[in-house]
C-alpha cells in the first residue's frame, strides 16, 4: 500500500527563501491540510540499487511562517515507489545530471505520480518548445551562428541574448551595440542561444501565468527595479497583482491545453506587452506563494486538489 508521502527532489532547503518559494508552499499545504509526510532529497543522492530507485535524504517539516522554516526529522534512504507523489523541483541548468535524474525516475513513473512527468520534462525544452507558439512572440531566433546574430541585431538594434537552458534571469544580456567579443564568449559558454527583439515595455513589468492541469489558474506581474530590464524577483523585481488581457488569456489557454497533452501538470509562462517571451517553465515553476500573498488565492490548494491528494 502506498504511504501518504510526498518526495521532493530539489536543492538544499537551506538555500530556499520561505517567503517566496513554491516548493516550500506546496509542501506546507499538503503537510498541514492533507497530513502527508515530506521526504526531501538532492538529485545527486538518487540511485538505482537492485532494480529499485532509492533516494538518500530526510523527512522534514516545513512552516513558511517561521524564521526557521524547516525541521529535519529523520535521515534515511527511501525506496521512492513507497511515495504517493514525487515533485521534481530542482532548479536548472538542464544539464546531464538533470537529464540522468529524469531517466532514473522514468523507471518508476508507472508506479508513482511524478510531477512533472520526467519524460515530458526532457521533451518540453523550456525555451525551444516555445517555437510552437512563435507567432505570439517578439521576433526571436535560436542559433550559434555569428552572422545570423549580426543580421538580427542590424534589423532590431536592441536585442536580448539568453542561454537556452538557464533560469532566474541568469546570464541574460541586452545588446545595444554589436559586441562580437561578448557574443563569441556567450556562444562558447552556452552553444545555441536565444536572441530576441527587446521590448521596452518590460520597464512596466512582465506577467507570470500559472498553468495547472491544463487550466489557466492565475497570474502576477513582476516589475524590474529601476535601471534593470530583468523581471525576475531574484533580481530585485517587485511583484504586483494583475489580470490577464483577453489576448494573454487566449494564448495561455492554448499553451495550457498543449502542455496537458504533453503530460505537463504544472507550468509557468511569461508575457511582456501581450507577447509570449519564450520561457515555458516546466522544470521548477515559481510564484505561487507570491500570488497568495498578493491576492489570497491559494494555488497550492488547487494543485493538490487537481491531483485528488
Amino acid at each position: 500500500m502506498t504511504n501518504k508521502i510526498v518526495a521532493i527532489q530539489g536543492n538544499n532547503p537551506s538555500k530556499l527563501n520561505p517567503v517566496t518559494d513554491t516548493s516550500v508552499f506546496l509542501a506546507h499545504e499538503i503537510q498541514n491540510k492533507n497530513k502527508y509526510k515530506i521526504f526531501y532529497y538532492d538529485p545527486k543522492d538518487l540511485s538505482i540499487i537492485n532494480s529499485k530507485v532509492i533516494a538518500a535524504g530526510f523527512f522534514v517539516e516545513f512552516n513558511y511562517k517561521d524564521k526557521r522554516f524547516f525541521k529535519k526529522l529523520k535521515k534515511q534512504k527511501l525506496e521512492l515507489t513507497k511515495c504517493k507523489f514525487i515533485l521534481i523541483r530542482q532548479d536548472p541548468p538542464f544539464n546531464l545530471e538533470y537529464i540522468s535524474a529524469t531517466y532514473i525516475l522514468d523507471t518508476i513513473k508507472d508506479k508513482v505520480k511524478i510531477l512533472n512527468n520526467p519524460t515530458s520534462i526532457r521533451n518540453v525544452s523550456e525555451k525551444l518548445y516555445s517555437v510552437k507558439f512563435q507567432k505570439y512572440m517578439p521576433n526571436t531566433i535560436f542559433t550559434q551562428n555569428i552572422d545570423e546574430i549580426k543580421n538580427f541585431f542590424k534589423k532590431h538594434k536592441k536585442v536580448i541574448l539568453k542561454p537556452i537552458h538557464s533560469y532566474s534571469g541568469n546570464d541574460i544580456h541586452l545588446l545595444t551595440s554589436f559586441n562580437l567579443k561578448l557574443i563569441k564568449k556567450f556562444i562558447k559558454q552556452h552553444d545555441h542561444i536565444m536572441c530576441q527583439k527587446f521590448i521596452p515595455k518590460i520597464s512596466k513589468g512582465d506577467k507570470r501565468v500559472f498553468l495547472i492541469n491544463g487550466k489557466v489558474c492565475g497570474a502576477i506581474s513582476r516589475v524590474p527595479k529601476k535601471g534593470s530590464f530583468l523581471s525576475n524577483m531574484s533580481k530585485g523585481a517587485k511583484p504586483t497583482n494583475i489580470k490577464l488581457t483577453n489576448t494573454e488569456n487566449k494564448i495561455s489557454k492554448l499553451i495550457a491545453k498543449d502542455l496537458k497533452k504533453e503530460n505537463i501538470f504544472f507550468a509557468g509562462i511569461d508575457f511582456i506587452d501581450e507577447k509570449l517571451n519564450g520561457d515555458i517553465n516546466v522544470t521548477s515553476p515559481t510564484g505561487l506563494k507570491t500570488l497568495y500573498d498578493l491576492s489570497g488565492i491559494n494555488l497550492a490548494k488547487t494543485f493538490w486538489k487537481e491531483l485528488k491528494a
